[in-house]
């Protein structure tokens, strides 16, 4: 991410914290079918914030370990970092694409490479014989409850999410004065999201559908 996208960031933070703090609540939830879409509009530069459920993208949120899986996977990352198939803006804002960011968070995206790497030294570090040897022998009451912790956070915390982020540079930002989202079409399991808004003009929630899928900005 860029300097200015960070900066873009911490602009809907700042003006829109208590509205954000419910919508992270939500989201904790992990509610299938909804999830959060920021917004930032700030001079030529348009910002935004993707957070979705894994079951509103592929239909599911187990580990990827099948091909099929992990193939869907795959699809729904190059459909998300291709965002002018997911929103339509106005052609007289002349905006163009500079940057985009897709991220996989959670369970699924052990299915990816990069991933697979970091659990693996993670198991190398901790996996050896004689270290869960000594571990056992140290810390056999404290592995039941970490086992039992485990459970819970993975009964409660252990879904994923897909991330993304965009950044686009508008030519003329004056005739931005809306986005539809065509992006309820591409992934019909997404019922709603949580839309928060900064521009110049201020801060702003709604909520988005399929059945209502346009954003003003202004």
């Amino acid at each position: 991410m860029t300097l200015k996208s960070a900066l873009l960031c911490s602009t809907i933070m700042c003006v829109a914290m208590p509205a954000l703090a419910e919508e992270k609540r939500e989201l904790s939830a992990h509610m299938h079918g909804h999830g959060a879409l920021n917004i930032a509009l700030e001079g030529s530069q348009l910002m935004m914030e993707l957070e979705a459920p894994g079951f509103d993208i592929v239909g599911f949120e187990h580990a990827a370990t099948s091909d099929a899986d992990k193939a869907a996977i795959e699809t729904a990352l190059a459909q998300l970092s291709k965002p002018m198939d997911l929103i339509s803006l106005p052609e007289g804002a002349a905006c163009q694409l500079s940057e985009a960011s897709v991220d996989l968070h959670g369970e699924e995206d052990q299915g990816e490479d990069h991933h697979d790497e970091e659990h693996e030294h993670e198991h190398d570090d901790h996996g050896s014989e004689d270290h869960a040897d000594d571990h056992d022998d140290h810390d056999d009451h404290d592995d039941h409850d970490d086992h039992d912790d485990h459970d819970d956070h993975s009964e409660g915390e252990s879904h994923s999410e897909f991330h993304a982020s965009y950044e686009f540079t508008c030519d003329d930002p004056s005739k931005l004065t809306k986005i539809d989202l065509t992006y309820f079409n591409v992934f019909p399991n997404a019922e709603e999201l949580e839309v928060q808004v900064v521009t110049d003009a201020g801060a702003s929630k709604v909520e988005a559908s399929a059945d209502m899928p346009t954003i003003k900005l202004n």
